[in-house]
């Protein structure tokens, strides 16, 4: 699933592709946003991304099913 994550005061978002579902990624904010300090996530490749919760702006969950790939009829 792909979070994009917006950040105070910087034009770029973060994109992050994780193997998480959507409720555990919305738990992990939300325990993040109550706690008052950082939030980690972990992306499919193992990466960890940290972003204070002070700087956030939004959070955008996206679908949880795999992207189409390749150009033949559906």
């Amino acid at each position: 699933m792909e979070i994009t994550i917006g950040v105070q005061n910087q034009a770029r978002e973060l994109v992050v592709e994780t193997d998480e579902s959507a409720d555990a990624v919305a738990t992990t904010v939300r325990e993040a946003l109550d706690a008052g300090g950082v939030l980690e996530l972990t992306d499919s490749r193992g990466r960890r991304v940290l972003v204070p919760t002070a700087a956030l702006g939004y959070v955008e969950l996206g679908a949880e099913e795999p992207r189409k790939v390749g150009f033949g009829a559906i």
